[in-house]
């Protein structure tokens, strides 16, 4: 029974994290993160169990049930709820059939939304200057409930801040409430929905006006609701609203294996970072494009230069020799060329210094770094993509040196989850799409085919488009789509910087 914590995925427990990462199936709501299920093993099973405010998928009864004929199976099951368990979480019930049912369990504590949601609205929940203590209540009643009703007497003496979870569609009451039994009218009263989210919104009144403010704009569940001085201190501490990215959602189409760096940026600055890898690299899989691969490796002492393109050339360059155990001395007659500053950082990680860096990230630049060094009757070793552009070999043979063409690794398309992408256009849940390469941009169209969108130009209209550099901007122009941003440098920091300037 795992807290998934407010929203934002970073803010789960690490013993949360694990728990998703070793269950058979997990049971989760809509208060979870769905970024979170990023993290299951694969093959586990995903069950969505979320209750909408008009519209319940199970009832409470049928998830302990389901809980319980789960375990029962011998599967290892993650029940991921939004917030804390414990706080209006029900975990109480669903721990009880399981006890009932002599089914081990465990109760993993999450960072409840009625402490998160208002940090990050600017308003700490206590306050030395205001008060030392706050309370967390309900604002929507169960029913059938054994105990007694909400004592509004009580809260409204209280001279600390009140926390209503849940409490929208019965704001007009809990105001109301408050003042009958003696709160001030101008009390401060702020609404933060979809708290830590992305779309996190919030409202500020007062007792005597904030139910009327939340009507006209129509602001709706799921949202937190505070009482008290401390909402004063938003105007000065807001934060995470000011964050340059913040609200954007982002998709990101780079390899896994690369995403990471982006999708960390994406997230600092606020924006929200949607995985969708549309390239897939592997090692060459065509018998006789291994032979030649090993072929040119086997040659390394004859070489004159060694031309990285990429950080993925470097990468499966190393593994492959690693595997063949080929010496590195191998090595010691070549000069060592790298088209960028994160390329040349992955060879001397492995103890070789490149020659200066061109001052645009790209074969042209590249070549025009080097240029003066070059003699012709040169060997030449360049490892790249099975789709590498053919710039740089065709101008290295036209000065006269002899290229070796290693393709050291393959670009695959991949279009997993795409279905879930294609939603999100339609929906137009997605703002901005970058591209990392010109194989992105041609993946991408295609992926968003393989997963049934007939027209995929017309789903990323209402997307901005961002491209690491002028190459793969004419790759998005030649594809129909109206390039926006285009970072100065072929860099990830140059990518996110554009978006920052422009927005």
């Amino acid at each position: 029974m795992v807290g998934a914590g407010p929203g934002d995925p970073k803010l789960i427990t690490v013993r949360g994290l694990e728990a998703i990462r070793r269950c058979d199936v997990i049971v989760y709501d809509r208060l979870a993160s769905p970024r979170l299920l990023k993290h299951l093993k694969p093959g586990a099973e995903k069950i969505f169990v979320g209750k909408l405010p008009d519209k319940h998928m199970l009832k409470q009864d049928e998830i302990n049930r389901l809980l319980v004929d789960l375990a029962l199976q011998g599967k290892v099951v993650t029940r991921l709820k939004g917030g804390d368990p414990s706080v209006f979480g029900r975990v109480g019930e669903e721990a009880e059939l399981l006890a009932e049912n002599g089914i081990r369990f465990e109760i993993i504590p999450g960072i409840t939304s009625a402490i998160a949601v208002p940090a990050y609205a600017g308003i700490p929940v206590t306050h030395r200057d205001f008060t030392s203590s706050f309370s967390i209540v309900t604002g929507h009643e169960y029913k059938n409930k054994t105990y007694n009703t909400v004592n509004y007497k009580n809260l409204a003496g209280a001279s600390g801040t009140l926390i209503f979870l849940m409490g929208v569609a019965n704001l007009e009451n809990i105001c109301s409430e408050l003042m009958k039994w003696g709160k001030e009218p101008d009390t401060p009263v702020a609404l933060i929905r979809w708290g830590t989210w992305m779309e996190q919104e919030t409202i500020t009144g007062t007792l005597s006006d904030i139910a009327e403010k939340v009507r006209d704009a129509n602001f709706q569940s799921p949202a937190v609701t505070i009482v008290g001085k401390v909402v004063q201190l938003r105007e000065k501490l807001a934060w995470f609203e000011k964050k340059p990215l913040f609200g954007k959602r982002i998709l990101v189409t780079r390899a896994r294996s690369q995403a990471s760096e982006l999708v960390e940026m994406i997230d600092e600055l606020g924006g929200e970072a949607i995985e969708f890898p549309v390239i897939r690299l592997q090692p060459p899989s065509s018998e006789q494009a291994q032979k030649e691969r090993d072929a040119a490796l086997s040659r390394l002492p004859e070489f004159d230069w060694v031309i990285f393109t990429s950080v993925n050339g470097v990468e499966f360059f190393f593994r492959r020799l690693k595997e063949l155990k080929i010496d590195i001395r191998s090595l010691s007659k070549a000069r060592i060329a790298a088209v960028g500053p994160k390329t040349a950082e992955a060879l001397e990680e492995r103890g070789l210094i490149c020659e200066a860096l061109p001052s645009k990230f790209q074969a042209e630049g590249l070549l025009e770094s080097i240029q003066s060094k070059l003699l012709p009757g040169q060997q030449v070793l360049l490892p790249k993509a099975d789709i590498a552009r053919d710039y740089l070999p065709k101008r290295l043979k036209e000065l006269g040196l002899q290229v070796t063409e290693l393709n050291i690794y393959e670009n695959v398309i991949s279009a997993e989850n795409g279905a879930e992408i294609v939603d999100l256009l339609e929906q137009r849940a997605l703002h901005i799409v970058t591209f990392t390469s010109s194989s992105t941009v041609r993946n991408l169209l295609l992926a968003l085919q393989m997963s049934g969108a007939e027209q995929p130009l017309r789903l990323l209209q209402g997307c901005e488009i961002a491209c690491i550099g002028q190459v793969t901007a004419q790759t998005a122009r030649e594809a129909g789509l109206n390039v926006k941003y285009i970072a100065e440098e072929a860099t990830i920091r140059s990518l996110v910087n554009s978006l920052i300037q422009q927005k």
